[in-house]
């Protein structure tokens, strides 16, 4: 897989992303799809679309800062076929990738496939987050009129799967639809009105104003422009006058800053300003940023949608996203998490030492996992991956206590090798024998605590060995007849003491790990909910921000359309507006539950799966006397 851009790498060129297949259906193309899959990190998408051999091309090289890139055309032929991809580090959002989109030109005579045209222009107002709409000359009908695309949005796309009758349609649009930026090129007008300047947003705004009257010449004048008004609530316009001279216009990807017109230059690097500046991360329906992953992941669905002949929906789409994106975020996180680990650990090790490398790998896995997961709102996935990493750590431990047991074991095999062969000889049933025994097991067990004093299981081990010893010590004090009757009952409970007390030893030695486990697991549990909270607060954040931008722009339509006289439709305007509003009253009410219900999601998985997490149990898996000697 191509991971260029995973390390803030550049592309050299532009790839083909979206093309036609030999029966001329849409396809993604695996290179373009690629380059999507190495980007972890949310996306600023820029798509251009327009009549071609209009110069869309040329815009796109300049917002990625380069002279050449997309195909530039000199000759009435259109250059760029299906729709291509180009990803660059942005220059002013930290942590983003552009994403510059370069269409194939609309209308063109050669191809004459209208139907392939719409899902061009389709496909660019889904995957993007601005849409750049370039055009020749001046806003005027004939213009509108070939931007004909935009009136069969509704018809092309949907929002939800079964929207109600009297759900506000163009509310919905307004959210998920990109930004609509209008770039007028060779534009040699003067912006005044009345001999009084005007800007050029003015200018588009008034472009798109609409006529009285119900005849079927008046429905086909305004329905463009009401469908702009209507579906994009970001309207902005650039006009640039003639780049170059036209022999010199033919070379434009030759043209050093020099050979561009001072004003044409300056309308150029005005547009890439406010391109990086204002351009949103793309989202979807909550608030959701897109990663790289999920475009091209959201490019397929919607692709497969048109081959099957359907309509792209949104809502299908967060639903295929979620299912192709979520158990991919858990097998990425886990092989992030298990990498880390791998790397940084050498068993045996301090379990504190342990428990942090864990806890700096398990930061890691679940910042990647909340970046790719989508639309987990149950937290089904992320559950999932609580347990799995709770699961390797838990082994991981078991196998750092199995290291540090078969090093006390060796310890012990070389410091009590003596005292098992002189009992295996019968060396201690004799007269006297019993205390030669107890001082020489005194003094190998004060020798096996100084060479294993910084071991783990060192205490385990050792109680293990004593608690099989107990009989032995007992057999050799019976044979012992140096001993009186009282002193002989003073060495059985004293034996007895010796391997509880060791037992107590082994006991503190096994909570303390536990308490450490424990440590860990309330560390994961912190960790899962901080990272979700904090996803949580930039999704409800920018939908509060992409509900207060659709609010003042129909607030604006509101008064546009009272001052154009048009009450009837400013009235249904302020229902719409009022609908709104109370939907944002709804969602803001709605924001506690949602956080309860998160955190009891989290905090059921947590008392799952941390019962479970406890070093292995005291004596289990330590039957190894039979093995040492």
């Amino acid at each position: 897989m191509n991971r260029v851009m995973a390390c803030g790498g550049r592309m050299p060129a532009p790839v083909c992303l979206i093309e036609n297949d030999d029966s001329g259906n849409l396809l993604v193309r695996k290179e373009g799809k690629d380059i999507l899959d190495g980007i972890n990190e949310p996306v600023v998408v820029v798509s251009v679309v327009g009549l071609y051999r209009t110069g869309k091309s040329y815009l796109m090289n300049r917002l990625a800062g380069q002279q050449s890139g997309f195909a530039l055309g000199s000759t009435i032929e259109s250059k760029t076929k299906g729709i291509w991809i180009w990803c660059v580090p942005h220059p002013s959002k930290k942590g983003h990738t552009l994403v510059l989109l370069d269409t194939e030109g609309l209308g063109d005579v050669q191809k004459g496939d209208e139907k392939h045209d719409t899902w061009i222009f389709c496909l660019a107002v889904l995957l993007s987050s601005t849409l750049v709409y370039n055009s020749l000359g001046v806003i005027d009908n004939t213009a509108l009129e070939k931007l004909h695309y935009v009136t069969e949005l509704t018809e092309n796309i949907r929002v939800k799967a079964n929207p109600s009758k009297d759900e506000d349609e163009s509310s919905e649009f307004m959210r998920v639809f990109p930004s609509f930026v209008w770039s007028v090129r060779d534009f040699t007008l003067e912006l005044k009105i009345a001999d009084k300047p005007i800007t050029s947003d003015e200018y588009l705004e008034r472009s798109l104003k609409l006529k009285t009257g119900t005849s079927p010449q008046t429905v086909r004048f305004n329905l463009p422009r009401q469908c702009l008004r209507n579906f994009f609530a970001v309207r902005k316009c650039f006009v640039f006058p003639r780049p170059a001279s036209a022999g010199d216009m033919r070379k434009m990807e030759k043209l050093t800053d020099e050979d561009l017109e001072p004003e044409f230059l300056q309308q150029a690097n005005t547009f890439c300003d406010y391109i990086y500046n204002c351009a949103e991360p793309k989202t979807l329906s909550g608030g959701r940023e897109v990663t790289g992953i999920a475009l091209g992941n959201l490019a397929e669905v919607y692709v497969e949608a048109i081959r099957s002949g359907k309509v792209p929906c949104l809502e299908n789409a967060v639903v295929s996203l979620a299912e192709i994106q979520n158990g991919r975020a858990v097998e990425e996180a886990m092989e992030l998490y298990m990498k880390e680990m791998f790397e940084r650990t050498q068993l045996p090790m301090d379990p504190k030492d342990l428990s942090d490398v864990h806890q700096m790998a398990e930061n890691k896995a679940v910042e990647l996992f909340i970046t790719m997961s989508f639309n987990d709102n149950e937290q089904t996935h992320q559950q999932d991956l609580m347990g799995k990493i709770c699961n390797n750590y838990q082994e991981m431990c078991y196998q750092n206590q199995d290291e540090f047991t078969r090093q006390c074991e060796a310890v012990l095999r070389d410091v009590f090798e003596t005292l098992e062969n002189d009992i295996s000889a019968g060396l201690y049933m004799k007269h006297g024998g019993y205390r030669e025994y107890k001082d020489t097991l005194k003094l190998l067990t004060d020798e096996y605590r100084a060479a294993t004093r910084s071991k783990l299981m060192s205490q385990e081990v050792l109680s293990t060995y004593l608690k099989a010893k107990e009989d032995v010590g007992k057999m050799i004090l019976q044979s012992d007849l140096s001993l009186g009757a009282a002193e002989h009952a003073r060495e059985v409970e004293r034996l007895k003491n010796e391997v509880l007390e060791q037992r107590q030893r082994s006991l503190e030695e096994h909570n303390r790990l536990q308490a450490q486990a424990f440590q860990d697991m309330q560390r994961t549990h912190d960790e899962h909910v901080n990272q979700l909270m904090h996803q949580m607060e930039r999704e409800q954040e920018r939908l509060r921000r992409d509900n207060e931008r659709v609010l003042d722009a129909k607030l604006k339509e509101r008064e546009a359309l009272l001052t154009q006289g048009f009450q009837k439709n400013a009235d249904h305007m302020q229902g719409e507006i009022d609908s709104l509003k109370r939907e944002m009253i709804k969602e803001d009410a709605s924001k506690p539950s949602t956080l309860s219900k998160v955190l009891d999601g989290i905090g059921t998985a947590a008392a799952f799966v941390l019962p479970g997490f406890v070093p292995k149990a005291i004596g289990a898996g330590l039957s190894f006397i039979s093995r040492l000697f």
